[in-house]
């Protein structure tokens, strides 16, 4: 079983993005599920959804707290939150960043691989708003190969309709964009 934590803030997606990969991971005929782990946040306050994605069925109904995979949608939080917590010794955490891979790993602390594209660019560019859901998604399939690249777009339309080509779009740059060390 893979577990992933997303970090993010309120009305960035990170609750959208894990139900998502989840989707995307049922699509292949895998077992996952998806789930947000709220509080007292508001717009703009951190919170963390997770995702878990298996080969068999998941009885665990649990928070994650040793993730295989990290993903940061807002580097501001970077700053503010110890995202590496609990993560495995072989886990990878993918972040948007203005900067290197290699400079987020140093800031970091961390010895685990670490993958970073500018989403919060690439989403504006492509999507008009600086919503990261759907464009990290790429960067957690090309740095972990979870699941197929194809298996985004049946969620994607389903959930986006008529601007699921921008978002698929945003998808794929950053796939092709993200950088990992």
């Amino acid at each position: 079983m893979i577990e992933i934590r997303f970090h993010g803030r309120g009305g960035q997606g990170a609750v959208t993005s894990a139900e998502l990969l989840a989707l995307a991971a049922i699509w292949e005929g895998k077992y996952a599920q998806a789930f947000p782990s709220f509080g007292p946040e508001r717009r703009g306050a951190p919170v963390v959804a997770f995702c878990r994605i298996s080969e068999q069925s998941i009885k665990i109904r649990a928070n994650i707290y040793q993730p295989d995979i990290v993903v940061v949608l807002d580097s501001s939080l970077l700053k503010i939150v110890n995202v590496a917590a609990g993560l495995k010794p072989d886990g990878i955490i993918v972040t948007t960043s203005k900067d290197p891979a290699e400079k987020v790993k140093e800031m970091l602390n961390v010895k685990n691989r670490v993958g970073a594209v500018d989403a919060s660019k690439i989403a504006l560019e492509v999507l008009g708003l600086p919503i990261t859901n759907t464009t990290m998604l790429g960067s957690v399939v090309k740095a972990s190969g979870l699941v197929k690249k194809e298996s985004f777009i049946p969620p994607f339309k389903e959930r986006f309709g008529r601007i699921a080509e921008k978002n698929i779009s945003a998808f794929d740059r950053a796939y092709q964009e993200t950088v990992i060390v």
